[in-house]
C-alpha cells in the first residue's frame, strides 16, 4: 500500500477537526493568456428528475447541471471555461488553471477551496444542488514546503447522487478525509501522475473511496490517459464516451466503470 506523501498530510487530523462541523448528507500549469477551449454543446433539455448531467469542459473543469437548472463549474479558471455562466464556481489555488482572478460577475456563488491563514469551509445549498468541501494539503512549488489546506475536494449532491471532484490532490486520504467525504458515487480525479499524485497514488485513492464511476481528468495527453487505463485494467471496466456530456442517475449507475470523456 502506498503511503501518503511525507509532510503533506501531517496535521491533517487537526485540520479536519477544526472544520468538523461540515458533514455530508450522504455520510452517517500552464501560465499565459486565456485560450479558447473546444466547444462543448450542452443538451437543449435539462436532465430528468433524479439524474445529473456532467460535461467535461477540459483540464479539471466540469460543468454539472441539475434537473432544476442549477449549474456548477469545477476548478473555474481563466483558461478553460464552460459555455454558460454557472450559478456556482469552485476553485483551487494550485495553479492559475484551477482558479480565476476575475470570475464572471454573473456567478452567484464563488467557492474558493483555500483560505489565507486557515481552512476553507463551504456547505451550500442552491435549490436542488448541495456543495461542500473537504480541505487537503498541496506542495508549495515556490519554497518547496506544504500549503496546509491549499486544496479542497468538493462534493456535489444532485439527484440522489454524490459526486466528488478531488481538485489538485497531492496525497492519499486519511480516515478523517474519507469520513468527511461519505459514500461517493462518482469521482473525478487527476491522473497526470506528475504534478498531482502519481498514477499509482491516484489508483489507491480510488480504492480508498470506492466509487461506482471514475472519471479521469488533468491528464494532458492521450498517452498519459492510456497509461492510467492500463494501470486500472481488471479493476473497473472501461467505457469510452463519444460525447463530453453524460447523464447519470441512480437507476443507470453501473456497478463499476472507468468513464473516459473526450477532452484533456
Amino acid at each position: 500500500m502506498m503511503k501518503p506523501l511525507s509532510g503533506f498530510v501531517s496535521g491533517a487530523a487537526a485540520l479536519l477537526a477544526a472544520t468538523s462541523g461540515v458533514f455530508a448528507v450522504c455520510a452517517p500549469v500552464a501560465e499565459g493568456p486565456a485560450r479558447i477551449s473546444p466547444a462543448v454543446e450542452l443538451p437543449a433539455e435539462l436532465p430528468p428528475k433524479g439524474s445529473v448531467e456532467i460535461s467535461y469542459i477540459g483540464h479539471s473543469t466540469f460543468l454539472i447541471r441539475t434537473p432544476g437548472g442549477v449549474s456548477a463549474a469545477t476548478d473555474y479558471n481563466d483558461h478553460v471555461r464552460p459555455p454558460i455562466t454557472p450559478a456556482i464556481a469552485t476553485m483551487n489555488r494550485a495553479h492559475t488553471t484551477h482558479f480565476s482572478y476575475a470570475p464572471d460577475p454573473g456567478i452567484k456563488h464563488v467557492l474558493r477551496g483555500w483560505k489565507e491563514g486557515g481552512a476553507a469551509e463551504h456547505d451550500l445549498t442552491e435549490r436542488d444542488m448541495r456543495v461542500w468541501n473537504i480541505p487537503t494539503n498541496i506542495r508549495n512549488w515556490e519554497n518547496h514546503t506544504t500549503d496546509y489546506a491549499g486544496n479542497s475536494m468538493f462534493v456535489f449532491e444532485v439527484g440522489g447522487l454524490c459526486i466528488a471532484h478531488l481538485g489538485h490532490l497531492h496525497h492519499t486520504l486519511t480516515p478523517e478525509h474519507l469520513k468527511r467525504l461519505g459514500p461517493i458515487d462518482i469521482v473525478m480525479i487527476a491522473v497526470d501522475g506528475t504534478v498531482t499524485l502519481t498514477q499509482e497514488g491516484a489508483l489507491e485513492v480510488v480504492e480508498q473511496i470506492k466509487p461506482k464511476v471514475v472519471i479521469p481528468m488533468h491528464f494532458f495527453s492521450e498517452v498519459t490517459l492510456e497509461r492510467f487505463v492500463t494501470l486500472f485494467a481488471g479493476k473497473y471496466p472501461v467505457t469510452r464516451s463519444e460525447s463530453p456530456t453524460v447523464v447519470l442517475s441512480r437507476a443507470n449507475l453501473p456497478e463499476r466503470q472507468l468513464l473516459l470523456l473526450p477532452g484533456h
